[in-house]
């Protein structure tokens, strides 16, 4: 396995991984129909070029992990913290970090997480948060292996035309 910067050339990928991870990690939890909608090409796609033309290390980046084959199977999105509450000099934020679900269970995201954690120390943040979905009973494990714990703090997406409540973890990264 191998964690690399992303590119701009990653963009297409990206957004298929982050489609494949939503279809099979949400599934269950968001409406079916929704899931089924969501697309790689288009705004997706878009929004990932966009991303990874702007990308300032300073603040964050995208990473990827590639698979023996040298496949890109997973990436993790990191920034400032988004929060109202937070010094975004002082807190980082893994803003998402997705895999296909056929990479599951194999110890990747592990790799890809440190990987994360890594990068975000590097810059100088202090702390990192995340946001899970509080019915994501997988990820949010996950998040606690790698040492996140729930810092009290919630909030509500009704963006999608259905509620979603989100619920943050937190890290030192010292």
């Amino acid at each position: 396995m191998k964690v690399r910067r992303a590119r701009l050339a990653d963009a297409g990928r990206i957004a298929e991984i982050h489609v494949l991870g939503w279809q099979g990690g949400y599934q269950g939890l968001m409406p079916q129909d929704y899931l089924d909608g969501l697309d790689p090409g288009g705004q997706r796609f878009d929004l990932w070029a966009q991303s990874l033309a702007e990308t300032d290390w300073s603040r964050g980046g995208t990473l990827v992990v590639e698979d023996q084959e040298l496949r890109t199977v997973g990436f993790a999105h990191l920034r400032e913290s988004r929060d109202d509450d937070a010094d975004p000099a002082q807190i980082g934020e893994v803003w998402a970090i997705y895999l296909e679900p056929a990479a599951w269970g194999q110890g990747i995201g592990r790799e890809l997480m440190t990987a994360a954690l890594d990068s975000l120390g590097e810059i100088g943040y202090a702390q990192v948060t995340l946001w899970v979905l509080d019915t994501n009973i997988r990820a949010r494990r996950f998040y606690e292996a790698a040492g996140f714990r729930l810092d009290g703090a919630v909030k509500f997406d009704d963006s999608r035309g259905f509620r979603l409540r989100e619920v943050r973890y937190r890290k030192s990264l010292r």
